[in-house]
């Protein structure tokens, strides 16, 4: 629980570096083995730390689930996807405010989404070509990411909306010329898994509630692709120990 309002402002902006900057990183990180790599995170700036010393990490292996009464998400999704930005380290939709869901009483609302390649959390072992991040904060600053994942398979039109205005070079941002419809991107059928957890990039916030579809969409070969050549490396943080964590279904 976020106690204060100092507590609240630092929230913010970490969600506000972590996401809707473009090369605002004060330390250089990477995806690449080696020093500035994802066993070396925490080293790089001290208030990186979490990432090494943090008990509920992400991405994780979603297995050894248990069941549980989830209550439904109520998305409330409009067109709002206005931006697309490419800041090296992934491809990212920035969403206009009045997008929201609403889950177990709380309401969060939509601020981005960006992609992974290949997918960071895996499930039952199985990783997947590409994974979404629908990133969302409440008034109180507590965050709440909608995981999707993407398969080889039928071309995606809404995708498409956005891979037509992607940046190729970094710190590069474009507007999009039609907005993109983030409820579009979700799978029909939204049973999910929930555990609590962490950004997946620096400084590796704590305290995220993640939800993640259990159903999957699909991508074209030629849109997945086009992802990854635009980046030039894969941008999955490895999974994470679960520890104490429970997976609920």
């Amino acid at each position: 629980m976020i106690k204060n309002n100092l507590q609240h402002a630092l929230i913010i902006l970490t969600l506000t570096l972590s996401f809707n900057s473009v090369g605002s990183d004060k330390a250089h990180w990477s995806y690449e083995s080696g020093k500035n790599g994802p066993e070396n995170w925490g080293h790089l700036e001290d208030n990186f730390i979490t990432c090494s010393t943090g008990k509920s990490q992400s991405p994780v292996n979603l297995t050894n689930m248990i069941e549980g009464d989830l209550p439904g998400i109520e998305f409330a999704y409009q067109a709002g996807g206005e931006l697309i930005l490419n800041n090296g380290h992934t491809i990212q939709v920035n969403y206009k405010p009045g997008s929201t869901i609403s889950v177990s009483g709380h309401t969060f609302e939509l601020k981005q989404f960006h992609f992974h390649s290949p997918s960071e959390n895996t499930i039952l072992n199985r990783s997947f070509p590409m994974e979404a991040h629908f990133v969302h904060a409440d008034k109180a600053g507590n965050l709440a990411v909608v995981a999707v994942m993407f398969i080889e398979g039928a071309k995606n039109p809404e995708l498409e909306k956005a891979w037509n205005r992607m940046p190729e070079k970094a710190d590069d941002r474009q507007s999009l010329f039609i907005n993109v419809d983030a409820r579009q991107l979700l799978p029909v059928i939204r049973d999910y898994y929930r555990f609590n957890g962490s950004l997946t990039t620096p400084p590796c916030t704590e305290g995220v509630w993640w939800l993640v579809m259990k159903n999957h969409v699909t991508a074209s070969k030629e849109q997945i692709e086009k992802f990854t050549h635009t980046l030039h490396h894969p941008n999955n943080r490895p999974v994470q120990p679960i520890n104490a964590r429970m997976i609920v279904q």
